[in-house]
């Protein structure tokens, strides 16, 4: 029996260290993206996976670098299995209005949270469409939901209501493909993000990231999830 290999973005630390963790005890080898090597080593001696759990410098908002992690992925273990576009950005006030909201950090946001993801997958599910196998998992928010949009952190939620836009556009690209392509919620969980305040641990903001990166054939694509339940967009 092969061991998949999965790609999680940002997975050195908060929820991206815990889906590595869950990954890794369902028998899935976990490459983890840092841009700090450090920091990334120290992530996967945490996980106590052996051979099973690696890391590498990735930095998502820099093509060049994701090619080069992309091809030492390839290079060791072959064709990713799993990608999880787990690493994010939230650097403005909760209570910032559109009007104040400076173009830079518009673009600081949107180069993470969405032109990450894209990075990622432009290289990665041409990989997956040669094996005819994958499992597309892009972390957005409850916050990027249209049909629930309220104010305050007006780039942050933009950008996760373009990366749902993302994962609906890539799930009909690729349809019947073997490729499944889902977004899902976290809630509002308890990471250096999140805040210690947060009601939810990392353990059950991570489960369904999980459970869609191990979905089996004909599972759904194209959708929202939170708590393994599809919810609006």
């Amino acid at each position: 029996m092969t061991t998949k290999t999965a790609i999680v973005t940002g997975g050195n630390r908060g929820l991206g260290l815990e889906i590595s963790r869950q990954l890794v005890a369902a028998g899935v080898r976990v490459v983890i993206g840092a841009r700090d090597p450090v920091k990334g080593e120290r992530a996967v001696r945490t996980l106590k996976a052996g051979d099973l759990a690696e890391s590498h410098a990735l930095d998502v908002n820099d093509t060049r670098s994701v090619d080069r992690f992309v091809e030492h992925v390839e290079k060791r273990h072959g064709a990713p299995a799993i990608l999880v576009n787990n690493a994010g950005v939230y650097p403005e006030d909760p209570d910032a209005k559109v009007v104040d909201t400076r173009t830079a950090l518009w673009r600081e946001t949107f180069e993470t949270n969405l032109f990450g993801a894209v990075r990622l997958c432009r290289v990665v599910v041409p990989m997956m469409q040669r094996v005819g196998y994958g499992r597309v998992v892009n972390m957005s928010s409850g916050l990027g939901q249209i049909s629930q949009m309220g104010a305050g952190s007006p780039a942050y939620r933009v950008s996760k209501a373009a990366l749902n836009a993302f994962t609906a556009t890539l799930a009909a690209e690729v349809k019947d493909t073997g490729i499944l392509v889902n977004s899902m919620s976290p809630g509002w969980v308890r990471t250096d993000m999140g805040g210690a305040d947060a009601p939810r641990g990392v353990e059950e903001g991570a489960d369904t990231a999980v459970w869609l990166a191990m979905l089996p054939a004909g599972g759904p694509t194209g959708q929202f999830f939170r708590d393994r339940k599809a919810i609006p967009w």
